[in-house]
């Protein structure tokens, strides 16, 4: 059972959070973290590289020389890939590189990635991050109350938060994701993540849900 420090926004300690890693996972299997995680990396390339094969290339189809009798060697038309300027001979087109694997198989990944946060203490809990209106002057004391001033962090909310998010969308290394989208990429790219008591419970619920479900 892993007991996690609940702060408030200035960083005094507040409480315990009692969380069992294996309730989130059982065990970490580093393959299928990995798989996941090349899995969104591919999906965000854009595959629109493309470039031109002899037949986009604009020029004259006509032979260069006769075949025979000048001593080159022999060649057709200035548009073949062995010349400068001709087509490409495996001409790039354009592609998509995204799949999908198997939902349960993603969401195991998410949760094993939670639970690796926690196992690593990596993961750090504060009991309220409500603002009244947008502040990421507030919103920056009180990363530098809980030490997380200059560390990637991903802030996770309980649900999609307004003014969390304006507040912290334009501090360096900071991403804000609510607990419902959160994946395997954005979990463990940051080296810290910071979770409300709310959005833990959130974690706990869906975890529990998705167990029972799969049962």
């Amino acid at each position: 059972m892993a007991s996690l420090t609940v702060f408030d926004r200035q960083g005094k300690e507040v409480g315990k959070y009692e969380i069992e890693p294996t309730e989130l996972a059982p065990k970490i299997n580093k393959q299928l973290l990995h798989d996941a995680v090349v899995m969104y990396q591919a999906n965000l390339r854009l595959g629109t590289s493309a470039t031109k094969s002899r037949a986009e290339v604009a020029g004259s189809t006509k032979k260069m020389y006769r075949q025979k009798g000048t001593g080159n060697a022999r060649a057709g038309s200035r548009r073949s890939g062995v010349r400068r300027g001709g087509g490409h001979i495996f001409a790039k087109r354009p592609r998509d590189y995204s799949y999908r694997l198997p939902r349960k198989a993603i969401q195991l990944a998410t949760r094993m990635a939670i639970a690796s946060k926690i196992r690593d203490d990596e993961m750090v809990v504060v009991d309220d991050l409500s603002f009244d209106a947008p502040a990421t002057k507030d919103m920056a004391a009180v990363l530098k109350a809980l030490g997380l001033q200059g560390v990637s962090t991903l802030i996770a909310t309980a649900d999609h938060d307004v003014n969390v998010y304006k507040s912290a969308r334009n501090i360096d290394r900071v991403e804000i994701s609510p607990v419902s989208d959160l994946n395997a990429l954005n979990v463990l790219k940051p080296h810290r993540m910071l979770v409300t008591r709310q959005a833990l419970d959130a974690i706990k619920s869906r975890a529990a849900n998705t167990n029972g479900s799969s049962e």
